[in-house]
């Protein structure tokens, strides 16, 4: 009953600049909104109340909170669409509250931890893919770099003369480019890796089918690594992105986190302010109370 509606309402956000997730979720929940009302034997639009929203929010296939989030935003976005083409007159998804989300602190490498990462991934860099591997891990860890920022990088990104490198910026209406610094060692292993592309253009990292580099081969960098090295944290992308983070923030404070991360607002930056126990700890052996005799 909804499909023709669900797909032009995709076609309007290709139109309006959405980003290429925020489709791929508005088409996935919606999907799921769809087989929803199907089950409920709707036929019309009218029939669709605030309750059954409700419902399908709160307990279609038993779904998380971050779920239930994505699916509040998908239906608020795709009622207002409705509301704006009038098939509907109000936008009654307006009315679903977002669930709240337990603030975590996001996991991160110890320096200890990275650096034994690192020495890994350098002891398998005797050929190009094991370079490439290497330097892959030195932006995530160094930089915090997204895997899709990291996928889209070229050859021509790579300013070895001034040691910078210039990225997407993510979640903007209006794409650019930003330049980052690179550290030294990045410079150096960046260099000898394009040296041994034998080419000087196109994507930085290709497949083994010598195709550009996918987001989800990242992944595969990491399924040997955690047992071998026998480090106690389930290692992921992301996890890189959060060790970046939390050690420059304690260095540099949240405004040039945020400028690194490119994140719009500080507010998701913020969750990065945690404090590195080993320092907390160094910081409560210096406090007054500590010493206090009772």
């Amino acid at each position: 009953m909804l499909q023709n509606n669900i797909t032009n309402f995709l076609h309007y956000c290709k139109h309006s600049n959405f980003s290429e997730r925020s489709i791929e979720s508005l088409t996935f929940r919606l999907q799921e909104f769809n087989q929803f009302i199907q089950s409920q034997a709707i036929t019309t639009l009218k029939q669709i109340n605030f309750q059954l929203l409700t419902q399908f929010v709160a307990d279609y296939h038993k779904p998380s909170v971050s779920v239930k989030k994505a699916r509040v935003w998908c239906l608020r976005q795709f009622f207002h669409y409705l509301k704006l083409q009038t098939l509907i007159n109000d936008n009654i998804a307006l009315k679903l509250p977002y669930p709240k989300i337990e603030q975590k602190v996001p996991p991160f490498l110890t320096v200890a931890e990275f650096k034994l990462i690192l020495s890994h991934f350098a002891q398998q860099a005797t050929t190009v893919s094991g370079l490439r591997n290497l330097v892959i891990i030195a932006l995530l860890g160094f930089l915090g770099l997204r895997t899709s920022t990291i996928a889209d990088l070229n050859i021509a990104d790579i300013d070895l003369a001034e040691s910078c490198i210039w990225i997407n910026q993510k979640g903007v209406k209006h794409p650019h480019k930003k330049s980052l610094p690179l550290p030294q060692v990045l410079c150096r292993l960046l260099s000898e890796y394009i040296q041994s592309l034998n080419r000087n253009q196109g994507p930085l990292f290709l497949s083994k089918r010598n195709q550009r580099l996918a987001r989800r081969s990242h992944q595969s960098l990491f399924y040997h690594v955690t047992r071998k090295l026998k480090i106690d944290k389930s290692l992921h992308p992301h996890l890189f992105r959060h060790t970046a983070a939390t050690h420059l923030n304690q260095i540099a404070g949240l405004e040039i986190t945020q400028f690194v991360l490119g994140h719009l607002t500080q507010q998701n930056t913020r969750q990065y302010a945690h404090l590195n126990p080993n320092i907390y700890a160094q910081h409560m052996k210096q406090h007054p109370y500590m010493k206090l005799d009772l």
